[in-house]
């Protein structure tokens, strides 16, 4: 079975966001300061702490549009932060007891039969199980409450 590796979003891509450029509905992203515990930066993969400014966007984690490219709200520092290292450590920011674990295909839709809530001690296991499965080529961890996207795993 692979390795999995947690990965956060490509620094270009935030950097782009913390410069102002749109997000996946064409808005700039909304810059505010984050408030109680639970503000999960996509780019270092840690809490952002209370009071830190922040950018909530709409971000499609996919190359292009098309039914299966899910658009979702996420949170990022709004200063520059160090991108996170693929790790096989579960990130800071899947604090929750449980998430959504689901693969995709190699054309980025979903691949039916692999999505499920997962406990978050869990989550390593399930993503290997899934990435074992050549038809498989990444797998997304999104919160189990609100769909929203928090972090890619890759093989390793």
């Amino acid at each position: 079975m692979p390795t999995p590796l947690f990965t956060a979003l490509p620094t270009a891509t935030v950097r782009a966001f913390q410069a102002g450029g749109p997000d996946a509905n064409g808005q700039p992203p909304e810059r505010v300061l984050a408030e109680g515990a639970g503000n999960p930066c996509r780019h270092c993969l840690q809490m952002i702490e209370p009071g830190a400014p922040m950018l909530i966007l709409a971000h499609r984690p996919f190359p292009a549009p098309q039914p299966y490219a899910e658009v979702g709200p996420i949170f990022l520092h709004a200063e520059r932060c160090a991108a996170a290292a693929p790790s096989p450590d579960l990130p800071a920011i899947l604090a929750s007891p449980e998430y959504i674990v689901r693969g995709y295909g190699a054309d980025h839709r979903i691949v039916y039969g692999t999505g499920g809530v997962v406990a978050r001690a869990g989550i390593a296991a399930r993503a290997g199980e899934l990435l074992a499965d050549p038809g498989i080529a990444y797998v997304h961890v999104r919160s189990a409450r609100n769909n929203c996207y928090q972090c890619r795993v890759e093989r390793g």
